[in-house]
C-alpha cells in the first residue's frame, strides 16, 4: 500500500506538499497540485483513515452519522437516500448504521460513529433513550438532527411529517365512502408517530360523529408479521371492520396478505389504506391507496440541519414539519352492504 511518502517522491515534492493538496490548501501552485494528484492516482494513495482521525481533532472529519430503525423499510431507505444526495453535493460522507429499536445496537453504533469522529448525527429517537441523545449534545457537544419523531422534553433540530393530518384525511376519505366500522393497526404506542396517527384517526371519528369502538384499535411492531396478525384479530371479530387504515408500510402488506387469505377482495369486500407509499402500491391488485410522506425531503432537510448546525452551534432549534399526500388509488370503495 502507497504511503504519503511514496506519492511525495514519485511527485517529486516534500511530504508536506502532499499534505497540503490532500487537505485543499490553496497555497499549492497549480502545477505542483496536478503533479500530485496525478502521483495519488499512479499509485492508488489511500489516506490512513486513522491518521485523518488524528489530524482532525479540534477540526472536522466531513463525515455524518446516520441512525435508522429498519433498513428494510422502504420508507427509511428513501430518508437515507436524501441525506446521502445532500451531504454528497456539500463534500461530506455518510456512515449508515439501522438500530432494529434496539437500544444496545444504538449505543453501539453511536460508540463507533464517535470512534469515526463524525461531524454529526441523523437519527429518529428510540423511545426511552432521551438520556442518549441529550449526553450526545450536552456532553459531548455533537450536533444532533432527530427526524420522523419528536424527542420529549428536549428540543434539538428535527424533522417530521404531519402524522395527525395524514391519518385524519385517510379516515376521513373511507368515511365519506360510507365506512363506519374503520380497523386501525397502529405501530409501537410509545413511538411519537404512531400516537400522532392514532389522533388523526380520532380526530376524523369525532368530526363526521362516528362512535369510536376500542376494539377497532390494534397495536402492531411496524412488522409485516404484526400486520397480518391484528388484521386477522380484527377479522374475527363478532362484527368485523369493513375498511382498514394501516399505519406503516410494512404492515400494511401483512394486512393485505390477511384480507386475501380469507377470500376477501378490496375495495368490494373491504377498503384499505396504508401509511407510507411503496414504490409497488400502484402494482398490487388492486392498486393501494396510501398517505404518501415525502421521506427523500426528510432526509435532505435533515442533511441541512445538521450542516447549519455544525457551522453554527449557537443558531435556535428548527423544527420542520412536512406535509403527507393522500394518494388515492383503487383499494377503496364504499362500505359493502350488512
Amino acid at each position: 500500500m502507497a504511503t504519503l511518502q511514496d506519492v511525495a517522491r514519485e511527485a517529486g515534492v516534500s511530504s508536506a506538499t502532499v499534505s497540503r493538496v490532500l487537505n485543499g490548501s490553496p497555497k499549492v501552485h497549480a502545477r505542483t497540485r496536478k503533479r500530485v494528484e496525478d502521483a495519488i492516482e499512479r499509485l492508488g494513495y489511500r489516506r490512513s483513515r486513522v491518521a485523518r482521525r488524528l489530524r482532525v481533532r479540534g477540526g472536522r472529519s466531513h463525515i455524518l452519522g446516520l441512525m435508522i430503525p429498519d433498513i428494510q423499510n422502504p420508507f427509511f431507505s428513501d430518508v437515507a437516500r436524501g441525506v446521502e444526495d445532500y451531504a454528497y453535493t456539500h463534500e461530506y460522507a455518510v456512515i449508515l448504521c439501522s438500530s432494529d429499536e434496539d437500544p444496545k445496537k444504538q449505543a453501539f453504533y453511536l460508540n463507533t460513529m464517535q470512534a469515526e469522529s463524525v461531524d454529526g448525527i441523523i437519527l429518529p429517537p428510540i423511545p426511552g433513550e432521551n438520556r442518549v441523545i441529550e449526553e450526545l449534545l450536552e456532553k459531548d457537544r455533537l450536533p444532533v438532527v432527530c427526524l420522523d419523531r419528536r424527542l420529549p422534553g428536549s428540543s434539538p433540530d428535527t424533522v417530521v411529517v404531519d402524522n395527525r393530518r395524514g391519518a385524519f384525511e385517510a379516515v376521513e376519505r373511507l368515511i365519506r365512502l360510507g365506512h363506519r366500522r374503520i380497523g386501525i393497526i397502529i405501530g409501537l404506542p410509545s413511538l411519537s408517530t404512531s400516537r400522532e396517527r392514532l389522533e388523526g384517526y380520532m380526530e376524523a371519528l369525532s368530526k363526521h360523529r362516528v362512535a369510536p369502538d376500542s376494539a377497532l384499535v390494534r397495536e402492531g411492531d411496524s412488522k409485516y408479521r404484526s400486520g397480518l396478525r391484528q388484521t386477522d384479530a380484527l377479522l374475527d371479530l363478532p362484527e368485523p371492520p369493513t375498511a382498514f387504515f394501516v399505519c406503516n408500510n410494512l404492515m400494511t402488506l401483512g394486512a393485505l396478505e390477511a384480507i386475501h387469505l380469507r377470500g376477501l377482495h378490496p375495495p368490494h369486500d373491504c377498503s384499505i389504506i396504508g401509511f407510507d407509499d411503496m414504490p409497488w402500491a400502484a402494482s398490487l391488485n388492486p392498486p393501494l391507496t396510501t398517505v404518501r410522506q415525502p421521506g427523500y425531503a426528510i432526509g435532505r432537510c435533515a442533511a441541512e440541519l445538521l450542516l447549519k448546525r455544525i457551522a453554527d452551534p449557537a443558531r435556535p432549534a428548527s423544527l420542520v414539519m412536512l406535509q403527507p399526500e393522500l394518494v388515492v388509488r383503487q383499494s377503496c370503495g364504499p362500505a359493502p352492504a350488512a
